[in-house]
């Protein structure tokens, strides 16, 4: 086949999974026929070449798909008919900038939306997210901006939690340095599915098993394939009890003596008494949380934590052991445990048992967050400043649509001003599946959106005929990363950072046109093309951002070389990358960006948030990080209509929703809802069963898969698949989010997808 091979053109799979993998594209007569790996440096540990899995493998099946958006098209039927008429180019680009001036006139730029997507990112050009970043908010930003929004639906809650922790974005020891532990605690982190290709984080953590002896311990409520027999312990956990799990464990640690006293108080606000603000009340430190003789008056014994967690008292107490006399520990969180109601106290939680051992700052250690990384820096397209201040919660666009002036800051979260003051009338959708396929409690989601007479128009951009864009006013077929050129980055990698230069491997097909003529044209309409294209081409704009980067990094290679090269790679000259390092060596030289500069256990900032916020029933927001019951919990009396717990997860089949429609992958890896055999006898069911899952917010159907790998009391639902109503309203395609819920989490006003309780049936 080889021989018979045109060219060999180097693409990149830039899906939201955390790697940006390389694809080298043989193509013949114009057209791609298979798709190979990087072939680039050392096929061992530390100088690895990036391999795409089977998702990034089967691009060409996506590239060709017959749900190809093919042209222009306006919808002629309700929303979420999926019905259309082509138009031209010239027609769309007319129609969107009409409605867009007439939007702004009316109703002011706060009431243009974009929504939250991230179908293509690492870009330069085709980059969809964070959103304030896409060419599509330089466009608005020249055009007098938009309602920006904070968050995402991967991170929001451990973002916003571990913020009153460390500071901005929580980092963490790079995946390679795993090799320095002694013992690895994973709390609901699964990378063999989430980030099964790139750096290749599984394979590090294999490393670490055979090169260093570290000892694994996987906490989850599935057996995962990260666990899939590299580890040593498998601990299964009831969702939504981390926290209880961490404050148990912590009791051990305080009552035997295995605390790093001399961590907490030299780094630490809040341990004790000795470091607790004048403004906390007595006793308000999480030494005597945790002991009982705080607020609540409950000492966190292991027996206290087994009842809320499922996990016997004394696999707590050895679990606790283990973790006080491991040094170096590395105690790692994914982002399954935080994305559920309670979401920002169980991030914070976890965290503390990396501080509480003194384990942050060192080499095999870890701060409690996920696995960081080690960048190239890179500049990207300006996108200018939004003259817009007004950001609400990526998880409250739809409120924003229908009940905008209700949404004030002390209730809603709205951010840049007390309340908000114009609903949602325009939608700009690039990239994404957010519309509905991603956002939660789709039948409501459904219903919002149909109605005309709240937001009045949905531009959607894709490269499919996705669930999200049968909801469009109007549809334009983007471009494939194949059909254009483009820089793609920000790879979780460990100790290698890379660039790859994705090129253009084959003309564009059918009508379909790039992001960048697309806001260009558009540009043109709105009276500010100039400003926007700054009188370059896509190529041209690429050649000067790699000049500007190279002015301040020499050693990347000129656009030919690295033309040639397809990708530059550079290993981090450190080593391995450790989260607050410097921090740990000077505190003062090298302060956090928390009001104190110290890590904060007790967060005063909290505290006041607390009290001037307006909280829903049953939610919480602590000044320490504290185990809180929920909503649909696992002690929910809603458990009496609805027994089992209900949490998604990322799936091998998908990167979110991406890749969704690839026959090939659905057949590889089918969608199914995970079940204990002792859930499943109790309802007669075999693996194989059709079964309907159900709640109050809907119903969808799909085969049961009878598993051991699953704690009783639980299901679970790969996350992503496409949601596939019949004439009854019943989905067919196991979308989790027909079963999800739009009340956000106290603090973020995050998603809380793995909070749901559901019965299940034959």
């Amino acid at each position: 086949m080889i021989n018979n091979t045109d060219k060999i053109v180097w693409s990149a799979c830039t899906v939201n999974c955390g790697s940006r993998c390389p694809l080298r594209m043989h193509v013949t007569d114009g057209k791609i026929t298979w798709v190979e790996n990087d072939t680039t440096g050392l096929d061992e540990y530390g100088a690895h070449q990036i391999r795409a899995c089977l998702r990034g493998r089967s691009m060409k099946q996506r590239i060709y798909n017959e749900d190809r958006l093919k042209y222009p098209m306006k919808r002629i039927g309700e929303r979420g008919e999926g019905k259309f008429e082509r138009i031209t180019w010239e027609e769309a680009f007319d129609t969107i900038a009409q409605r867009l001036k007439n939007t702004i006139q009316t109703y002011g730029n706060e009431a243009v939306y974009l929504n939250y997507g991230t179908g293509t990112l690492g870009g330069t050009v085709t980059k969809s997210w964070p959103q304030n970043s896409s060419l599509i908010a330089r466009l608005m930003n020249l055009c007098g901006g938009h309602l920006n929004h904070y968050g995402d639906y991967s991170t929001a809650q451990i973002t916003a939690g571990l913020n009153y922790t460390y500071g901005d974005w929580a980092d963490g020891n790079s995946s390679t340095d795993l090799v320095n532990s002694k013992l690895i605690v994973m709390f609901g982190n699964n990378p063999a599915e989430t980030r099964m290709s790139g750096g290749g984080v599984t394979y590090q953590l294999s490393e670490a098993r055979q090169r260093g002896n570290a000892k694994m311990i996987v906490i989850d409520p599935r057996y995962t394939d990260t666990a899939s027999g590299r580890e040593n312990q498998w601990i299964p956990i009831r969702p939504g009890t981390d926290a209880a799990l961490v404050a148990g464990i912590a009791h051990v640690l305080i009552t035997e003596n295995m605390v790093d006293q001399a961590f907490v108080d030299k780094y630490c606000i809040g341990y004790d008494e000795k470091t607790l603000p004048e403004s906390a009340p007595y006793n308000g430190h999480y030494k005597a949380h945790i002991l009982g003789y705080g607020e609540d008056s409950t000492e966190k014994t292991p027996q206290w934590a087994s009842d809320i967690t499922g996990i016997p008292a004394t696999s707590i107490i050895q679990l606790a052991r283990e973790i006080g006399m491991a040094k170096p520990c590395c105690i790692v969180q994914g982002w399954g445990p935080q994305r559920s109601a309670n979401g920002e106290q169980v991030s914070r939680a976890i965290a503390m048992l990396a501080i509480l051992t003194g384990n942050v700052g060192i080499n095999g250690g870890n701060s409690g967050a996920r696995e960081g990384t080690y960048e190239i820096p890179f500049q990207r397209f300006p996108t200018f400043d939004n003259p817009v201040k007004t950001e609400i919660s990526m998880f409250m666009w739809t409120d924003a649509i229908y009940r905008a002036h209700d949404m004030t800051a002390t209730k809603d979260g709205v951010r840049g001003k007390e309340k908000l003051d114009t609903p949602i009338k325009f939608i700009w959708n690039y990239a994404g599946n957010c519309l509905v396929n991603q956002h939660s409690d789709i039948n409501k989601t459904d219903s919002i959106l149909k109605n005309e007479e709240l937001c009045e128009t949905i531009v959607v951009i894709d490269n499919h005929m996705t669930s999200s864009a049968k909801y469009a006013d109007i549809v334009l077929p983007d471009l494939v990363t194949a059909e254009q050129m483009d820089f793609a980055m920000d790879a979780f990698s460990g100790n290698l950072g890379y660039i790859i230069f994705a090129d253009k491997v084959i003309e564009p097909q059918f009508e379909c046109k790039g992001i960048y003529e697309i806001c260009s044209e558009l540009a043109k309409r709105m009276g500010v093309e100039d400003a926007f294209t700054e009188d370059r081409t896509q190529e041209e704009w690429l050649r000067h951002i790699l000049e500007l980067n190279r002015a301040e990094d020499p050693e990347l290679p000129d656009f030919e070389s690295f033309r040639e090269m397809g990708i530059y790679k550079r290993p981090d000259p450190q080593g391995h990358h450790v989260a607050y390092k410097d921090f740990r060596h000077d505190p003062e030289a090298n302060p956090l960006t928390t009001p104190s500069g110290k890590i904060e256990i007790y967060s005063e900032q909290l505290a006041n948030i607390a009290q001037s916020w307006e909280l829903a029933e049953g939610d919480v927001i602590s000044a320490l990080p504290i185990h809180t019951s929920t909503f649909d919990g696992y002690d929910s009396e809603r458990r009496k209509e609805y027994p089992l717990q209900l949490i998604g997860f990322h799936y091998k089949a998908r990167a979110h929703s991406t890749y969704g429609n690839v026959e090939l992958l659905k057949k590889a890896a089918p969608q199914e809802l995970q079940m204990n055999p002792l859930d499943a006898q109790a309802r007669q069911l075999q693996s194989g069963d059709k079964v309907t899952v159900f709640n109050d917010r809907g119903r969808l159907q799909v085969p049961v898969k009878v598993t051991p790998k699953i704690l009783p009391g639980v299901v679970a639902l790969g996350e992503g698949a496409w949601y596939q109503p019949d004439k009854t309203g019943i989905d067919q395609g196991g979308n989790i989010n027909v079963l999800t819920t739009h009340r956000p989490s106290p603090l973020a006003k995050g998603n809380p997808s793995h909070t749901n309780l559901v019965e299940v049936k034959k």
